[in-house]
C-alpha cells in the first residue's frame, strides 16, 4: 500500500473487485484523475497485471494505475479503511442503509473530514458484487436508473461516484473563477448612444419609416445583455475600430507595432 496514503488515511478509495477488462480499469483510473482521486485498489483482476489495455485507456492517468494496489481479497484491500460503501443494482433483501450516490458522497465527505478512510467497492462487470462482498459493507449505494435498463459500465459507475465526491466538497479541487464585475447600466447606455450615433453617420438607419423601430430594437438588444466591465470595454474597442477610416486604421497599426518594438 502507498506509504503516503497510510500516513494520511482520511481520503476516498475506489476498490474494484475482480475487474475483467483492462480497458474498464484504465477508464476508471482516467475518471479518478479527472476528479483528483488517486487511491485505486484492484482485487484479483482477471487479466495479467500490468495490463497494456488499461494503460492505453488511462490516457494520461498512468500515475493512478502505477500506484494501484493489487490485492488477493476484498478484506485485504480495506487496510486503513473505516467505512465501506458497496455499489450494486441488486438489493437482495440486504438490511443496510441504501443511499444514492449524492447522499453517500455527502456522508462520506463528512466521515473523511472526521479522519476516516472511506472505500467505495464495485464488483466485476458481468455479475457485480457477491453476497459475501456485500456483507463487508456498512452501506449500499444504488444509482437511480431506468428500471427497464439498469446496466451501467464499470467506468460509468466510477464516474458518477467521482463526480458526486467532487460536488460534495463544494468545489474542492476546482480552480475558482474570478467573479465578473458587471457593467454599469449608465455606461452601457452611453455605449449604445455612441454606437447609434456612429451607425447614423454610416446610414445604417436608412429607411425613414423604420428608423425609430430599428433603433429601439438595437437599444433593447444591447441593454438587456448581461455585460461585464471588461466586455463593455471590448465592445467600445470594436466600435472605434469600425468607425476609423482606412488611413486611421493603418496609422493605429503602425503605432502599435512601434510600441511592441520599443
Amino acid at each position: 500500500m502507498s506509504k503516503s496514503i497510510m500516513e494520511n488515511p482520511a481520503h476516498l478509495t475506489l476498490v474494484l473487485v475482480k475487474p475483467q477488462l483492462g480497458e474498464n480499469i484504465g477508464a476508471a483510473a482516467r475518471v479518478m484523475m479527472n476528479f483528483a482521486l488517486h487511491d485505486l485498489r484492484l482485487v484479483n483482476p482477471r487479466d495479467k497485471w500490468p495490463n497494456p489495455d488499461a494503460a492505453a485507456m488511462a490516457s494520461g492517468a498512468g500515475r493512478v494505475l502505477d500506484n494501484a494496489a493489487i490485492l488477493p481479497t476484498l478484506t485485504d484491500s480495506l487496510d486503513g479503511i473505516h467505512y465501506v460503501y458497496a455499489m450494486t443494482a441488486r438489493r437482495r433483501d440486504i438490511r443496510k442503509p441504501i443511499l444514492n450516490p449524492r447522499e453517500a458522497m455527502i456522508e462520506a465527505r463528512q466521515r473523511v473530514s472526521d479522519g476516516q478512510g472511506i472505500a467505495v467497492v464495485l464488483g466485476p462487470e458481468r455479475s457485480g458484487l457477491e453476497n459475501k462482498d456485500l456483507a463487508v459493507a456498512n452501506a449500499i449505494i444504488e444509482i437511480p436508473v431506468n428500471e427497464e435498463f439498469k446496466s451501467l459500465n464499470l467506468a460509468q459507475s466510477v464516474a458518477i461516484i467521482c463526480y458526486e465526491w467532487m460536488c460534495s466538497g463544494d468545489g474542492e479541487g476546482v480552480k475558482p473563477v474570478a467573479p465578473m464585475v458587471p457593467a454599469d447600466v449608465n455606461d452601457k447606455a452611453k455605449f449604445v448612444d455612441l454606437l447609434v450615433e456612429n451607425l447614423r453617420t454610416r446610414d445604417y438607419f436608412w429607411s425613414p419609416e423604420n428608423a425609430s423601430g430599428m433603433e429601439l430594437n438595437l437599444r433593447n438588444l444591447l441593454m438587456r445583455m448581461d455585460l461585464s466591465e471588461a466586455e463593455l470595454r471590448t465592445l467600445h474597442g470594436v466600435r472605434r475600430a469600425l468607425t476609423r477610416t482606412p488611413q486611421q486604421s493603418a496609422s493605429a497599426s503602425q503605432e502599435m507595432k512601434g510600441m511592441d518594438n520599443g
